[in-house]
């Protein structure tokens, strides 16, 4: 069954968005609309029913169409002028991916867990509402920056909310933590981007060990959980994926007795998860490595604050936004340890750059610094260019050094071996004057440098790829046109905002 509550938050998340782009408290806009801060805090929480003369008024003070009459839904586009410098210090926000395995992660604390600095992306919402409508009770702070979370003693499968479930992958990562503390659940089979063929096997198979079972039928995982005999578990993942070794880290959390874990993914987001479970007492040795191992103790009940770190993934955006508009911009809380392969291939293609002293982000774990970019004549690298699991180039940032090697003087092959066609849609790039050949679904020959030009280009169904369109856009000179961008809304807040900032035209319509 859907949660009712659910167009009420949808269309609280869209106000706060839209007041925090106008630069507005929600004092400044309650005086506007003629109510409390209070009453706003409930409407952008989806806590309170709205009539139409409100949301008119909210419309009207916001100077944004928040609601429309009659048969309506119109897509998001965005007009952006480019072939200008960009200029400016730019901060980078908390992990969009440690963000949701927390999320997931807090089912297994009986306590109350208290997330600091969460970015207010769709993909976090859509989680939130899966939890909402299982009945843990999910609030965010009166500035929208901190989440608390507290799980109820039963979970309500009878009203999960399958319409969110379907529409994020990450309703996969229920599995892990669900598995320790029910003997029977189902979930909706998930979504996400269109990455090509992406299987839930590596899933299953590491959590089998654990003793659950899945069948697939008319669109559920229905899962089922043998005892834990409490013996001492060694799991071997056929993959390093990062949510697969996440969904084992919860599973092994969730019991008691030791699991060791190899061929784990040492990556951002589950070094954050191991982080939290630390907090709530269960014991875990390896955290940046490929071998875990986990001490359970049983339930887990602790009332706990984490500070999710920062994401690599919109750093290498900012610093690419920076780099192919040949510009001097300064990229501030990049979590270097994630991030220096990265700066390691970008310097062999001759990028200029510079780096502050390290210090310690809000968790107390994470290194972070500062990078400025300069303008740079960009030569094409001679090996390939590839991801590799952590501590290898992440393969989220590979579509960027796509437009990086557009703007580079000499041909460059991108190899993206993870996805089984994803490389297809930044052939796109070739509308705005890029030479880019597709050799095959994973690999790409890109031969630079590119004069970019404007041009109109409907949006991949791919965040990256999307985002990496958009970035070469503001390398383009003239006019161009993304339409139909509410997939960056997935794992970016406020992008377009964010990049007028740094002095990007960019606005946003709808036809």
């Amino acid at each position: 069954m859907s949660d009712t509550t659910a167009p009420l938050r949808q269309i609280g998340a869209l106000i706060r968005s839209t007041r925090q782009s106008k630069q507005l408290t929600q004092a400044q806009l309650a005086e506007r609309v003629g109510t409390s801060q209070s009453a706003i805090n409930r409407i952008e929480q989806g806590g309170q029913n709205l009539g139409l003369d409100l949301l008119t008024r909210i419309g009207s003070a916001l100077e944004s169409d928040i609601v429309t009459v009659g048969d309506q839904r119109r897509a998001s586009h965005i007009r952006v002028h480019g072939g200008r410098q960009l200029s400016g210090t730019i901060e980078v926000r908390s992990s969009k991916n440690a963000a949701v395995a927390l999320l997931c992660a807090s089912l297994l604390n009986r306590g109350r867990t208290t997330l600091h600095g969460i970015a207010r992306i769709v993909e976090v919402d859509r989680i939130i509402d899966v939890l909402r409508s299982l009945g843990v009770q999910v609030d965010w702070s009166e500035d929208g920056a901190d989440v608390t979370i507290q799980v109820p003693e039963r979970l309500d499968f009878d009203h999960l909310d399958e319409a969110a479930g379907r529409r994020t992958r990450s309703v996969l990562m229920f599995l892990g933590p669900l598995l320790g503390q029910h003997t029977r659940f189902a979930l909706p089979y998930a979504g996400g981007c269109d990455l090509g063929t992406r299987t839930v096997e590596p899933h299953l198979i590491a959590l089998r060990p654990f003793g659950l079972e899945v069948e697939a039928t008319t669109g559920w995982y229905q899962a089922t959980v043998a005892e834990d005999t409490g013996a001492e578990l060694t799991v071997v993942l056929t993959e390093r994926g990062d949510t697969v070794t996440e969904n084992a880290i919860m599973a092994a959390a969730a019991r008691r007795g030791v699991t060791t874990i190899r061929n784990a993914s040492p990556n951002y987001m589950v070094q954050d998860l191991c982080f939290y479970l630390e907090k709530l007492g269960v014991g875990i040795e390896g955290i940046g490595t490929t071998t875990l191992r986990i001490t359970g103790s049983g339930p887990l009940d602790a009332d706990v604050d984490y500070w999710p770190s920062e994401d690599p993934i919109e750093a290498m955006s900012l610093l690419t936004a920076g780099i192919v508009t040949q510009s001097e911009i300064t990229v501030t809380r990049v979590p270097i340890e994630f991030m220096e392969i990265e700066l390691a291939t970008l310097s062999e293609m001759g990028l200029r750059s510079s780096r502050s002293t390290e210090y310690a982000a809000e968790n107390g774990r994470t290194r972070l610094v500062d990078v400025t970019v300069y303008p740079s004549e960009l030569r094409a690298p001679i090996d390939k260019i590839h991801p590799m699991p952590f501590p290898g180039l992440n393969i989220d940032n590979l579509p960027f050094f796509t437009v990086i090697a557009a703007t580079a003087t000499g041909s460059t092959l991108i190899h993206d071996w993870v996805y089984e066609g994803r490389s297809i849609h930044l052939t796109d790039l070739t509308r705005l004057g890029a030479n880019v050949r597709l050799r095959d679904p994973h690999r790409l020959d890109v031969e630079g440098p590119t004069r970019w030009s404007g041009a109109e280009v409907n949006c991949p169904p791919a965040l990256r790829p999307a985002v990496a369109i958009l970035l070469a856009m503001l390398a383009a000179k003239g006019t161009s046109v993304l339409r139909n961008v509410d997939i960056i809304a997935r794992g970016y807040e406020q992008l377009q905002e964010r990049l007028i900032s740094l002095g990007a035209d960019i606005e946003t319509f709808k036809d």
